[in-house]
């Protein structure tokens, strides 16, 4: 059996153009949305209390690790609405007059949605504070003394933000996402499934009996991960003329380097420097970083987290350290001293 649906012309890889993919795999609706549940409950009271009152919800800010739902939250917020959501991001609003024209343009109840908050620019926050508390732009016209502030009226809307790094968003703007600040967690493995079935089924996919399983366990517990290794099955079953079987999906996930339980060679590599090298640490990152020749920010901020989730590394103030479930995994015989700690 293929594994897509090659036959049939109308299939929705074959209807969209590949740069819309992604979005076509999004929820539209919340019941469609599988995962933060607690979040979920949240935001439907919010928006049902927004409803009755016929005025837009109040502004929210989501954060955590990127590829666990942030964008897609704020599509289905605008939904839910039943208004228009204006995407931008914060590297993208440059001057004032750039947040000016974004805000003049806005509709009664429109969603404005700034991904990547913590990049703004700090004079553009000032203007962002009137605009979000009291729905007002202030614009300086001139300079020096003969300048002078006019005041713009803004129609009612709600401005939704996301970030990976809420320490960097100054504590007067945080306090104004009066809506609530909500943090977005790694999904477990039986949700990561779920969308991944739902996945399958949008793309025209036949997943055989545990295919979804075996993706879902490498998926590093994201969402967009899932997906990524779920277009990259089914590319190399269609080559192969196979069927999306658990034999397939780990055949191709190997090729791409990525191991059960979802390491990349890089996340291995890591390790097994660590181990080899410097005899399971503690060792500095720079020097990790030298050895492998990578940035030590890649290292922080891409693999270490991942690394740490899964017990395989430990951060201590002398350096880094593998642990003995690292050792397991790669196959290294555990040292006499952490044998002695085990027991």
């Amino acid at each position: 059996m293929s594994s897509t649906n090659s036959e049939n012309p109308e299939t929705p890889e074959n209807t969209q153009d590949f740069s819309f993919l992604d979005q076509t795999l999004r929820p539209s609706r919340f019941e469609e949305y599988v995962g933060q549940e607690t979040i979920k409950q949240n935001l439907k009271i919010l928006l049902q209390a927004a409803k009755e009152r016929a005025h837009p919800p109040e502004h929210i800010l989501f954060y955590g690790p990127p590829g666990l739902g942030k964008t897609t939250l704020a599509h289905l917020i605008a939904n839910e609405m039943g208004c228009q959501v204006k995407s931008t991001s914060g590297p993208a609003i440059e001057k004032v007059g750039d947040l000016a024209s974004i805000l003049t343009n806005l509709s009664p109840g429109d969603v404005l949605f700034i991904d990547e908050i913590h990049r703004l620019n700090k004079m553009i926050e000032e203007v962002l504070y009137p605009a979000m508390e009291s729905g007002v732009l202030d614009i300086i016209i001139g300079k020096g003394p003969s300048a002078r502030t006019i005041q713009l009226d803004l129609p009612p809307f709600t401005m939704i933000a996301a970030t990976t790094r809420v320490a960097l968003i100054s504590s007067p703007l945080r306090s104004r996402f009066s809506g609530g600040t909500f943090r977005l967690e790694f999904y477990a493995e039986d949700e990561i499934e779920k969308i991944v079935k739902r996945s399958a089924q949008i793309l025209g996919i036949t997943l055989s009996e545990g295919a979804a399983h075996e993706i879902a366990k490498r998926s590093r517990a994201t969402p967009r991960t899932a997906n990524y290794l779920l277009k990259r099955a089914r590319d190399f079953a269609q080559v192969h003329r196979g069927d999306l079987s658990p034999k397939y999906v780990a055949e191709a996930l190997a090729l791409l380097e990525i191991d059960e339980i979802g390491l990349t060679a890089l996340d291995r590599k890591i390790l097994e420097v660590i181990i080899d090298k410097f005899k399971g640490g503690p060792v500095g990152l720079s020097t990790i970083a030298a050895a492998l020749s990578e940035e030590m920010a890649t290292l922080e901020e891409v693999n270490e987290p991942y690394l740490m989730q899964l017990g395989l590394l430990e951060r201590t103030p002398r350096g880094r350290l593998a642990t003995p479930r690292a050792y397991e995994h790669l196959g290294f015989e555990l040292p006499e001293d952490l044998q002695k700690k085990l027991l």
